[in-house]
């Protein structure tokens, strides 16, 4: 008997592990198509104006108006929302995505200093729009400037003797007050909504910086997925990845730049203060309930995706910031993840 019922419980152990995978390849395929789906409006309302793309476009107008119809709203009708709600689709995939190496490295922090480098970047290209009539974006200029804080602070970590995050915490604290100090300079000389950037405005959303997520956001996802075995071997065993000849500079750097890229797009809806939270909530929400290191990437995606849509639900419906909303709603997450796991961390394999 005690051998059949051994054997049961095997089966529904492996029961049970099939419709949890099961759900996770789900919900990985909803979020992949409503992503496609954003990436191919944003490239749909770039060249709207083309023949078959105007057919299109209007279908989806109208599509749109049905949507509002049947919801009772006046949101859907809009492009400028649904290419606000594209850079949020994005930002719910990219950044879970960077975020589960940066949260098992225990790097959490360095989405906070590339958020204040960024935001010294927005002020940079304030001041050279102000003094010299430059009408480009200033997400170009913010993309430059957190890529270049990026390698500042992975070249301050490979050549100092401080603890790892001395130099973390210096960017952080440097490039924001160089932020305030340009910003206080120029103030006045422009009519930038400066507030958009730290707290995350959906009006700050500008079809260019739409178009401009999407091309991040595959650039993201293409790097990760080219090197993620090298990525996982690093944030796991760096010292053995060093013993193997690996290249663990380079892979850090690189993760670096992805993180700043992604810190960058994100600013438009989250805004400096709150960006770093989709790097870690959805993360940490994931770990809770996972059982290895690809399950956390896939469920912090998933729970990304969920804080995304559920925060602009709030946003639209109760007139609230976006940034706030969609942090909050990921928060509420990870807290509903902490009770039902029973306030246990499993320990993470690398495998499965």
């Amino acid at each position: 008997m005690s051998g059949e019922s051994a054997a049961d419980d095997r089966a529904r152990a492996r029961s049970v592990r099939g419709l949890r995978r099961t759900a996770e390849l789900v919900g990985i395929g909803l979020t992949g198509v409503v992503a496609a789906g954003m990436l191919g409006f944003l490239l749909l309302y770039w060249a709207r104006d083309l023949p078959v793309a105007s057919d299109l476009y209007v279908a989806f107008r109208s599509l749109g108006r049905g949507m509002d119809a049947a919801f009772g709203t006046n949101v859907f009708r809009h492009p400028i929302m649904w290419q606000s709600m594209a850079v949020g689709v994005l930002v719910g995939v990219v950044a879970p995505l960077v975020g589960s190496f940066l949260v098992h490295r225990e790097m959490a922090l360095i989405g906070e200093t590339l958020a204040h480098t960024a935001f010294a970047g927005v002020a940079v290209g304030i001041l050279v729009t102000s003094s010299t009539g430059w009408n480009g974006s200033l997400l170009l200029v913010a993309l430059a400037v957190g890529i270049a804080g990026a390698l500042a602070v992975q070249w301050l970590t490979e050549r100092t003797d401080a603890y790892g995050d001395v130099p973390i915490a210096i960017m952080l604290s440097g490039s924001f007050a160089v932020g305030t100090l340009i910003i206080s300079y120029g103030d006045g000389l422009t009519g930038v909504n400066i507030q958009g950037y730290l707290f995350g405005n959906l009006a700050v959303v500008t079809p260019e910086g739409a178009r401009l997520m999407g091309a991040l956001a595959l650039i993201v996802v293409a790097g990760v997925a080219l090197t993620y075995k090298q990525l996982l071997f690093i944030t796991f065993d760096e010292q053995a990845a060093r013993v193997a000849r690996l290249n663990v500079t380079g892979y850090n750097t690189l993760l670096v730049v992805l993180t700043a890229v992604v810190v960058v797009g994100a600013m438009q809806v989250l805004g400096v203060i709150l960006v770093a939270a989709m790097l870690v909530v959805p993360v940490a929400a994931a770990s809770q309930v996972a059982r290895s290191f690809r399950e956390t990437v896939y469920l912090s995606v998933i729970v990304g995706q969920l804080s995304v849509i559920g925060g602009f639900a709030v946003s639209i419906g109760l007139g609230l910031p976006s940034g706030g909303s969609i942090v909050v709603t990921a928060i509420a997450v990870y807290l509903a993840s902490v009770v039902g796991s029973g306030f246990s961390v499993r320990a993470i394999s690398t495998h499965g």
